[in-house]
Formats: C-alpha cells, sequence, structure tokens
C-alpha cells in the first residue's frame, strides 16, 4: 500500500492541537500556583502588620488587577506584593509606615514609591496624601502614653497644617515632631531616641522637624 502522506496531515494537525492544549494547562496550572503563593504571602504580611480584613482583601484585588494588567510581567513580584499593601493601607486610612512595610517585605522604601507610582497610574488609582493625623494615636500607643499627651499632639500638627508648615515634609516626622513636643510640655518626656524607634523616623530628621515646628509655632520648649 502507498502511502502519499495525506493520512499524515491529520496526524500532524492532531499532535499540534494536543500540544497547544498541554502548553495552556501548564500555563493555566502555574498561574494558579503563582496566585496561591502570592496570596499565601499577602496572608502572611496582613497578620504581621496587623492589618484589618478590609484591607486584606483590597490588597489582593490590587495584586490582582495588577496581574491582569500584565504589570507583573518582567517585575519583582515581592515588590508588587509590598506596593499593594501599602496601597491598600492607604486606601484605607490604615496608618503602616514604608519602614514597616519595608520590615515585612525586604523591599526597600523607594522600590516600594516607585512601584506604588506604576500601579497607580496603569490601575487608575488615585491615593490621597497621608496626614500626619493618621500616625499619632498608633505612635503614642507604641510609646506608651496617654490621652491627654495624644490629645496635645493631635492640636500641634492641626496647628501646623493650617499654617501649611508641613508642606514638603512627610508625615511621620511630622506626627513625631508633634509627639515628642506633646510629651515634653505634658510632663511625660520621652527620649529622642525612643521616640525614633517607635516612628521609625531618624533622630536626625526628629530634631530638625521639632525645632522647626516649635518655632514657627512659638512653643517654648525646654
Amino acid at each position: 500500500m502507498v502511502d502519499n502522506g495525506e493520512n499524515r496531515t491529520p496526524d500532524r494537525k492532531h499532535l499540534q492541537r494536543l500540544s497547544e492544549l498541554q502548553r495552556r494547562r501548564r500555563l493555566r496550572s502555574s498561574v494558579g500556583r503563582q496566585r496561591l503563593v502570592a496570596q499565601a504571602e499577602i496572608e502572611r504580611l496582613a497578620s504581621s502588620l496587623a492589618i484589618p480584613e478590609e484591607v486584606r482583601e483590597d490588597s489582593i484585588k490590587i495584586y490582582r488587577d495588577a496581574w491582569e494588567k500584565d504589570l507583573i510581567h518582567g517585575r519583582s513580584i515581592e515588590k508588587i506584593l509590598a506596593a499593594s499593601m501599602y496601597m491598600a493601607c492607604r486606601k484605607h486610612n490604615v496608618p503602616r509606615t514604608l519602614d514597616e512595610i519595608e520590615d515585612v517585605t525586604r523591599v526597600g522604601r523607594k522600590d516600594i514609591i516607585k512601584t506604588c507610582k506604576l500601579l497607580a497610574n496603569r490601575l487608575g488609582m488615585k491615593l490621597a496624601p497621608a496626614s500626619p493625623l493618621e500616625y499619632v494615636g498608633r505612635f503614642c500607643a507604641k510609646l506608651d502614653l496617654k490621652k491627654h499627651v495624644e490629645e496635645r499632639a493631635r492640636e500641634i500638627v492641626k496647628e501646623a497644617l493650617e499654617r501649611d508648615i508641613t508642606s514638603g515634609r512627610g508625615p511621620t516626622g511630622i506626627a513625631a515632631s508633634a509627639i515628642y513636643i506633646a510629651a515634653i510640655l505634658c510632663g511625660e518626656r520621652k527620649t529622642q531616641k525612643d521616640v525614633a524607634e517607635a516612628t521609625g523616623v531618624t533622630e536626625v530628621t526628629l530634631r530638625a522637624r521639632y525645632k522647626e515646628i516649635a518655632k514657627k509655632l512659638g512653643i517654648k520648649i525646654d
């Protein structure tokens, strides 16, 4: 019997279809595994940062949106995850500093900021600048300061905001400085080292900011 090649063509096409189906299945399986790994990592981050449920869910959504927009390809997944978590915190006004995100993700703050800008731009998200007021309560709690110190610190921050003293200054530095001043005024002085460690602000920044705020608000401190 002569084989003229006609019988081989369907077999070849069939094998090509099978190969393509296998490739797609492997791809779907790989994508599924990566998403599970990413979700598990977000769960870990949320637990480490004591993040509320709605923030955790939103960070997962941001990551999935980034995946669907093909923003993961060619980029560090760790950076995308860190940025997703920080953006979700900002969206829900949950005060977590860049230093705190960096500590649990091992992604540098500059990379977090850069990735946040990328995601915000490509996903059409707008993130309002963080306010120093968001951090006052949490920082005071970490320093074991009483309620009247927190209230005084908030008053200092509000006045600084009204007078536009905070323009161009980091919110955590402003909050830390207001707390340092308030603690002194309320007779519950904390060392600059203690405040710096609790807030993630350097002692150099703390000194510069609290002196600037005290001077411009006419506050005299020993």
